[in-house]
C-alpha cells in the first residue's frame, strides 16, 4: 500500500497460517504459500509538481485527504440526486486499520475531503456523512457518503464525479493514475493482472499491475486509475526496493502459489466490484446476488 504524505503504518502480521478470502465470500484457510499482505504504500516518494497550466491534467472530481488521494465517484445505478461518494484506499481510512478479514460498514465519519477542480484547486470541501465500506481484505477500498448530491456539486461548484466502470480492464490498457495529492499524472498501462499481491498481513486479488512508466510515490495512496475515461481501479502499492512481501516491498502470488517481486513496480486494486454491489439510491448492498465485494464476517 502506499503510504500517505502523513504516513502510517500498518499492524505487522505474520505470512504464515493467513486466510485468503474469495470476493464476496467467505475465509479460508491459507493451504498453499497463500501468505498474505494488501498494499500500503510504496515506490520512491514523487517531487510534488507545480501548478498546472490549462493544457495539463484535468484533476476534476480527485480529492484530497490527509496525504491520500481519491475521487468523487459514481457508479452506473448512481443518480443525479443521489448523495454523492468518495472513494480512496482501505489503509487510508482515518480509524483503527481494519485487520486482515475485517470489514467495516456504516462507520460514523466527519472526514473532510478537498475536491479538485480541473486546474488542480480546490473546488469545493465536502464533510463525510459516513463511512459506507472499510475493508483491506481482497481489495484496498474506503468508500464515504457525503451530504452533498452530484447535481449540486456540478451546479455550484462545476465538479462532476468520475464514472467507475463496470468492466474488468484488459492487460495492455492505456491507463493514467491521477494523484490530488501531488498534482501529477502518470501515464502508463496495465502490464498483466496479478492473481495476489502480498504485503505484510493482507492480500489483494485480480490485481492491476502497471508498466514501469507509472512510477508512482508515497502520498499518491487512493489516486484513481482512468482508462477509457472511467475509473477501473485504485493505486494503492508498489515495490520501493525489491524486498518481498513486507510493508512497501508487496511479492506476486500466482496461482500455483509461486512467489516473485518486481522492484520498482505499482499495482493498483480493481474497481468493478463496487458495480456489482451498489444499488439505486446509491446503497450498498452486500448480500445482493453477484456482488463480488468482501462481507463482514458475522463471527466478529
Amino acid at each position: 500500500m502506499k503510504r500517505p504524505l502523513i504516513t502510517g503504518t500498518l499492524a505487522g502480521a505474520t505470512l504464515l497460517g493467513l486466510a485468503v478470502f474469495a470476493p464476496g465470500g467467505a475465509a479460508t484457510p491459507a493451504a498453499t504459500a497463500k501468505t498474505a499482505a494488501t498494499t500500503a504504500t510504496a515506490t520512491k516518494p514523487v517531487a510534488p509538481a507545480k501548478a498546472q497550466r490549462r493544457d495539463g491534467p484535468d484533476f476534476t472530481g480527485t480529492v484530497e485527504v490527509n496525504g491520500c488521494s481519491g475521487a468523487v465517484v459514481r457508479t452506473p445505478a448512481s443518480r443525479d440526486d443521489d448523495q454523492a461518494l468518495v472513494m480512496t484506499n482501505g489503509h487510508c481510512y482515518e480509524g483503527a486499520r481494519p485487520v486482515p478479514g475485517e470489514v467495516l460498514v456504516d462507520q460514523p465519519s466527519h472526514r473532510l475531503f478537498n475536491v479538485l477542480g480541473a486546474s488542480g484547486d480546490t473546488a469545493v470541501q465536502l464533510h463525510a456523512s459516513k463511512a459506507l465500506y472499510v475493508t483491506l481484505t481482497g481489495t484496498d477500498l474506503a468508500l464515504y457518503q457525503v451530504g452533498t448530491t452530484y447535481r449540486e456539486l456540478k451546479q455550484d461548484h462545476k465538479v462532476t464525479a468520475l464514472t467507475v466502470s463496470d468492466r474488468r480492464p484488459a492487460r495492455g490498457a492505456d491507463i493514467r493514475v491521477v494523484s490530488a495529492s501531488w498534482k501529477k499524472s502518470f501515464t502508463c498501462k496495465i502490464d498483466q493482472l496479478a492473481y495476489r499481491v502480498l504485503e505484510t498481513g493482507n492480500v489483494t486479488e485480480d490485481v492491476l499491475r502497471y508498466t514501469p512508466a507509472c512510477d508512482t510515490g508515497s502520498g499518491t495512496s487512493g489516486s484513481p486509475v482512468l482508462s477509457g475515461g472511467q475509473v477501473v481501479g485504485i493505486n494503492n502499492t508498489s515495490n520501493h526496493d525489491g524486498g518481498q512481501c513486507t510493508l512497501d516491498n508487496p511479492c506476486e502470488m500466482a496461482r500455483n502459489g509461486k512467489i516473485t517481486t518486481h522492484k520498482g513496480i505499482g499495482y493498483a486494486t480493481q474497481t468493478y466490484w463496487l458495480t456489482t454491489c451498489v444499488v439505486p439510491g446509491n446503497k450498498l448492498d452486500l448480500d445482493r446476488p453477484g456482488c463480488l465485494l468482501p462481507r463482514p464476517d458475522p463471527r466478529r
